[in-house]
């Protein structure tokens, strides 16, 4: 591989991180999709410097006949799109070899949304098990459904987040955005309840944690993985499809139920995080059917009809 290539994938992910605030994950994002790119074009003598306009329509082919998620093919034509504009402003390249590929467009699949029916019987089979495993979980559950928070944003939360009974809680997101996210009545007296019986949950040895959910892991403090085995366990003895119940599964039923329930869309969008109403407007194919019933039965014309 190119010695100069790999100083400039070096100077753009140093852009990414210094101009455009991009958080860890995004950069190793960035670096694993270019590493890719640079995979293939090595099989062919060749670099991301020294590539022609051929030579990426050739990657990007290469990208939709592995089979690979629509939404990762592409991120990585979008990590290359990226690189080759940074070269270009730059003025290392005279050319961008990506400008003139056409993308496959590819539809956006529909997020899982659990009903309010399946919400409420995921809580009450975390009510179920015994002591503060159940006061954990239900905690988990009530942040997750009431606030969007992404797992990530949950369980990074410091126990002074949230020590006071707070009405909102300042979530740090992508980016190192900050946002308020709400918090209603079920889901102060789920983390109340918790709190009682955190102490349990500390490694051997420590009287306290800075975490609001400590773990005797190694990290300290509980992981996503594990959060998802306590879903799934929870969803199981619900009589729900484990496969349907995941923490992003919350976060998405959040949002629906919030625009089912009338909720401006920019509010929604501010809620989640989200830095385009793009990315929000998603929700209003999936909560589509409610919102034409209730223009069916609300607008003047619809009852007139």
């Amino acid at each position: 591989m190119s010695a100069k290539a790999e100083g400039w994938v070096e100077a753009f992910l140093e852009m990414m991180a210094v101009e455009r605030a991009a958080a860890a994950n995004t950069l190793r994002a960035y670096e694993k999709d270019l590493e890719d790119a640079r995979g293939f074009l090595s099989g062919k003598s060749d670099d991301l410097d020294t590539a022609e306009a051929e030579t990426i329509e050739a990657y990007f082919q290469d990208l939709g006949a592995r089979g690979l998620s629509p939404a990762t093919a592409a991120r990585r034509r979008s990590a290359v799109r990226q690189f080759y504009r940074f070269a270009l402003g730059e003025g290392w390249r005279s050319d961008d070899p990506s400008r003139r590929v056409v993308a496959p467009k590819a539809g956006r699949p529909l997020p899982k949304v659990l009903s309010r029916a399946e919400i409420d019987a995921l809580l009450a089979a975390a009510s179920d098990k015994d002591g503060a495993q159940g006061l954990r979980l239900s905690c988990i559950i009530e942040l997750l459904y009431a606030s969007g928070l992404r797992i990530s944003e949950l369980l990074a939360l410091p126990l002074s987040a949230l020590a006071r009974d707070p009405a909102f809680l300042m979530v740090k997101g992508k980016g190192g955005k900050e946002r308020l996210a709400p918090l209603n009545d079920a889901a102060r007296a789920a983390v109340k309840a918790y709190i009682e019986g955190r102490l349990q949950f500390l490694p051997n040895g420590q009287k306290d944690s800075p975490w609001l959910f400590p773990s005797r892991g190694k990290g300290g403090r509980l992981t996503a993985r594990r959060v998802s085995q306590l879903l799934e366990d929870a969803a199981i003895a619900a009589g729900i499809d484990r496969d349907k119940v995941s923490p992003h599964v919350l976060r998405h039923a959040f949002a629906t139920h919030l625009l089912e329930g009338g909720a401006d869309l920019r509010v929604i969008q501010t809620l989640l995080g989200h830095a385009d109403i793009g990315t929000t407007q998603i929700y209003t194919h999936v909560a589509g059917e409610h919102l034409a019933e209730v223009v069916r039965t609300k607008h003047p014309l619809g009852k007139k009809g």
